[in-house]
C-alpha cells in the first residue's frame, strides 16, 4: 500500500501500469470530514477526501492499493479511462456518491441518482434522512 499527494497520482498509476498492474480492480472513495486518526506517511498530508485505487498484477501476482489524499476545496484528480478503461463507471459512482470530480473523463455524469439530484449522499456532511424509505410487511410462512 502506498499513499500519495494528488500531484503524484496519474503519473504513479501510470508507473504501475508499465510494471505489470495491468487491472483495475476496484476505485472508491472515502470520506474523512471530522476523522484526524487516519496514518498517511510522512510527508503526506493527510486531506478530508481518500481516492483509494486497488490495482493487479498477475504475472507475478499481487495487489497494489493506491490511497490518494484529494482535498475538500478542490475535489478533483486526472482520470483513468486512458489507462484503465474500466474505470469509467467506477469514476463516475465516485462523482455521483462524493463529488470528486476526475478530469478528462469521457461522459463524467450521474450513474446512480437523477441528473437533477443535489448534493452527494456519501458525503460525511450530507443530511440524513433526505429520501424517505418504504418497507415492505415479509410475510412468513408457519
Amino acid at each position: 500500500m502506498i499513499v500519495i499527494e494528488r500531484s503524484e497520482y496519474l503519473s504513479t498509476v501510470q508507473a504501475r501500469h508499465n510494471d505489470g498492474f495491468i487491472y483495475l480492480a476496484d476505485l472508491t472513495c472515502v470520506d474523512y470530514l471530522n476523522d484526524q486518526t487516519r496514518v498517511v506517511d510522512e510527508g503526506v498530508q493527510a486531506q478530508r477526501f481518500e481516492l483509494v485505487v486497488n490495482l493487479r498484477s498477475f504475472a507475478p501476482p499481487s495487489i497494489l492499493r493506491i490511497r490518494v489524499q484529494v482535498p475538500e476545496d478542490d475535489p478533483a484528480v486526472p482520470s483513468l479511462f486512458s489507462l484503465y478503461p474500466g474505470a469509467e463507471a467506477m469514476e463516475r459512482e465516485v462523482f455521483d456518491l462524493f463529488g470528486l470530480r476526475f478530469e478528462d473523463h469521457p461522459d463524467l455524469t450521474r450513474i446512480l441518482l437523477p441528473e437533477d439530484w443535489e448534493g452527494h449522499p456519501l458525503r460525511k456532511d450530507y443530511g440524513v434522512g433526505r429520501v424517505p424509505v418504504q418497507f415492505k410487511e415479509v410475510k412468513r410462512n408457519r
